[in-house]
């Protein structure tokens, strides 16, 4: 027998798991088992993703639903990893405990290998074949951590939406995982499918110049703004999407979000002479997309925008991406490859259309070694060619002046002024600027 195992902590990697199945993209197997896991920080206080609102259309595919928060528990699912010695007894007893017979063939699919839960579940099945999907644009980054060979080179595919066409994700792409596209028809059906369950209640009214929906990130949680900055930005977001003649705005903030954010949005639309209604329920913006067919749909660098205008045809805006590409750190923190296709391909909310980009993928080549120099070496000649040809004032935003000197790529410091980063040499250094001082003083 042969059972596929596939695991899921958002609903929207639920949705694209259903799209790939729906198209054909996994062979028949005895048995289809969903393994949801639910990684927000305080899991007791949030939705599940099997409790969320679409989730029963997405299920339907599957033979079971099993939680991986009650199997480990009282462990975290995003912080758990079994001792070594401790897999064979954690393979027998998810196999006893899940009805797999000992000599079943298992095959998993997951997401975020990189990190716990993915890697666990990879981990306590040491002999199966792996699958991984993509979660939106971070596919088109590097690998973002070093990953054991006996886990990777057992991954044979990187099962991804098209969401920047033509370009091919740099994700585990050491251990030759070969990129399978999931047609968009077959994932905007299952959204189709999402938007029926979710129903018509609680739809706003489309005002004059149309709907513009502003998608929240929460991104003060991963540390990258605090919140009152994050707070400003989406007030920013709200007179950009007036500037541009929207009088009905729709928020949907993350489902962590707080609403003291909600508020603020409210009281700032009804100062510029518009109305701001907050979408509370956690449904995909997907589904937004097909109720409200918005005019307008603004946010930060969400893989949203790029489903709004690539599979729905939506108009969209960035805001906010310039100072963030300077902000994030360290330099290979996962989210600069998200941040730095929306700021190269979208326009500007409050500043018209993007810049030009010349040869995406070679500036996706540099970024990617850049950020992952140990795990990419091979990107080096890519990067080079890319920087010698096209770094420029606009091009310099994606990368660091620091960071290029480092690692000796064109637009790095001259050589003479070159800060060796190794930590033998700065040893050396040190210890050469002691010997020196106690010769002087002697």
């Amino acid at each position: 027998m042969t059972t596929q195992i596939f695991l899921a902590s958002t609903l929207y990697g639920a949705v694209t798991l259903a799209a790939a199945l729906d198209s054909g993209c996994f062979h028949p197997a005895d048995r289809r088992l969903l393994l949801v896991a639910n990684t927000a920080t305080t899991p007791e206080t949030t939705v599940p993703l099997d409790r969320m609102p679409g989730f029963g259309p997405v299920s339907r595919r599957f033979d079971a639903v099993l939680s991986w928060n009650d199997t480990i528990a009282p462990f975290h699912p995003g912080g758990w990893t079994p001792r070594p010695d401790d897999i064979p007894l954690w393979e027998r007893h998810l196999r006893l405990l899940w009805g797999l017979g000992d000599g079943e063939r298992i095959e998993l699919v997951v997401e975020s290998i990189q990190v716990a839960p993915a890697l666990t579940v990879a981990q306590l099945f040491p002999d199966a074949p792996i699958d991984v999907y993509a979660d939106g644009l971070m596919s088109y980054g590097p690998t973002r951590n070093k990953i054991d060979p006996l886990v990777g080179e057992r991954v044979r595919r990187l099962l991804h939406l098209d969401l920047v066409p033509g370009l091919r994700p740099l994700l585990l792409a050491e251990f030759g995982a070969v990129p399978e596209v999931v047609p968009a028809e077959a994932f905007t059906k299952v959204v189709d499918e999402l938007a029926r369950e979710e129903g018509a209640a609680g739809q706003p009214e489309d005002g004059e110049g149309g709907v513009a929906l502003l998608l929240g990130q929460y991104l003060s949680a991963l540390g990258i703004l605090s919140p009152a900055e994050e707070e400003a930005l989406h007030v920013r977001m709200v007179r950009g999407a007036v500037a541009r003649g929207h009088r009905a705005l729709v928020f949907k903030p993350h489902p962590m979000a707080p609403a003291s954010w909600s508020r603020a949005l409210e009281r700032e639309a009804a100062g510029l002479g518009a109305e701001l209604a907050v979408w509370e329920r956690p449904v995909l913006a997907e589904v937004l997309f097909r109720r409200l067919r918005p005019a307008l749909v603004a946010g930060c660098f969400s893989t949203a925008l790029f489903t709004a205008s690539g599979f729905y045809g939506l108009p969209v805006a960035r805001l906010g991406t310039g100072p963030l590409l300077d902000r994030l750190t360290p330099y290979q923190n996962s989210n600069r490859v998200p941040v730095t296709l929306a700021d190269a391909l979208l326009p500007d909310l409050e500043g018209g259309t993007a810049d030009e980009v010349r040869d995406l993928a070679g500036l996706l080549d540099a970024v990617g070694f850049a950020m992952q120099p140990q795990i990419r070496p091979d990107l080096r000649p890519a990067a080079e060619r890319y920087l010698a040809a096209h770094l420029s004032p606009g091009t310099l935003r994606y990368f660091k002046r620091r960071r290029l000197t480092v690692l000796g790529l064109p637009g790095g410091l001259p050589g003479r002024l070159r800060v060796p980063r190794h930590p033998a040499v700065r040893r050396l250094a040190r210890r050469a600027r002691r010997l020196k001082r106690a010769a002087l003083g002697g």
